[in-house]
């Protein structure tokens, strides 16, 4: 809480200074609210069906509503197809998280079958990031029942930061030519030209940023865009440009959270490392595209992270805590 409310906080700061329009950034924080707590509620009650069903969610908002919010559809750079990868990508965590909680092996069955159906799914749409992602989900999630926790928990962090690196890398210069050309071959030229505006913002003014809201007003290359949508395409240029260099480390700081909250939480190794690697991917997919602009990410994103902290009723039950199995774990004689 003290997180997200410094990041709402200082959004309204440099709102304050620069004439900006922080409604976005306290939407996205509430939004992210809401779902974690929602996320431990149903969690604690429900910590085979919550997942399932908020795994269900997902692929039926996506089927139903492609673009996930109105206006043009806009694929390259990443918009619309960015945020429906991650939204799939979050959807199959949550499926991997219910097969680990759930104890009976046809249940388990079925809620993997489900993550490969929804792998299957982004193929069908022509996600080709939310099929890689999907996969990548449920290969670690299968893996993660002999994955120490603390391991997989600095991989995880260790992996975002070299693709929150990228950006930097590319910009700087100092990579070979023929590197750099297969990566802006990969990110588009016109990517590359937003991100390289925020930078340019950025050094405008390092501590403030030009403002919430104002990066769409300021950069010449998203003015010029067939499709303006205000927005650099990286949620880490967004924040660098609009709100400085605090505002990126408050960001950083609510990923490293996620990430503690994940190491201490209660629940099995397997159903956290599985939604730790989703939550991985919505930042990877974030890093190069405007995933965290779409309400349903930042609640599924919330979500998933509550229902791999909750702490189930159950382990808390007066029999459980005197030893005594429940009848759905006995073994028959």
């Amino acid at each position: 809480m003290v997180i997200l409310g410094a990041c709402a906080s200082w959004s309204l700061i440099t709102a304050a200074a620069r004439d900006g329009r922080p409604e976005g950034v306290l939407l996205a924080v509430l939004a992210v609210a809401a779902g974690y707590a929602a996320g431990r509620i149903c969690g604690a009650l429900l910590p085979v069906a919550a997942p399932s069903a908020a795994a269900l969610a997902g692929v039926a908002l996506t089927v139903a509503v492609p673009h996930l919010a109105p206006g043009p559809r806009i694929t390259a750079p990443l918009g619309h197809a960015g945020a429906t990868a991650a939204l799939l990508a979050l959807s199959a965590g949550a499926a991997c998280c219910g097969a680990w909680a759930a104890r009976a092996p046809v249940v388990r069955g079925a809620l993997r079958l489900l993550a490969v159906g929804i792998a299957v799914t982004a193929a069908a749409m022509g996600s080709a990031v939310g099929c890689v992602a999907c996969a990548v989900v449920l290969v670690c999630s299968l893996a993660a029942g002999r994955m120490p926790r603390g391991a997989g928990i600095a991989g995880l962090g260790l992996a975002t930061c070299l693709v929150a690196g990228l950006g930097w890398v590319v910009l700087s210069g100092f990579v070979p030519d023929g590197l750099a050309a297969s990566l802006e071959g990969q990110l588009t030229a016109h990517r590359l030209r937003l991100w390289r505006d925020a930078l340019e913002l950025l050094r405008g003014d390092v501590a403030l940023g030009v403002g919430p809201g104002r990066f769409g007003a300021l950069s010449p290359t998203a003015a010029g865009a067939p499709w303006p949508d205000g927005r650099p395409h990286s949620a880490l240029w967004q924040q660098a440009a609009e709100q400085g260099v605090v505002g990126l480390v408050l960001l950083g700081a609510a990923f490293g959270w996620v990430l503690y909250a994940l190491w201490r939480s209660p629940r099995p190794t397997p159903v956290v490392l599985s939604a730790g690697v989703a939550l991985t991917a919505l930042a990877a997919i974030a890093v190069v595209g405007n995933a965290l602009s779409f309400t349903a990410v930042s609640v599924g994103a919330g979500l998933l992270a509550g229902l791999a902290t909750s702490r189930p009723l159950a382990d808390d039950s007066p029999a459980r805590a005197a030893g005594i199995r429940p009848w759905g774990d006995r073994q028959p004689r």
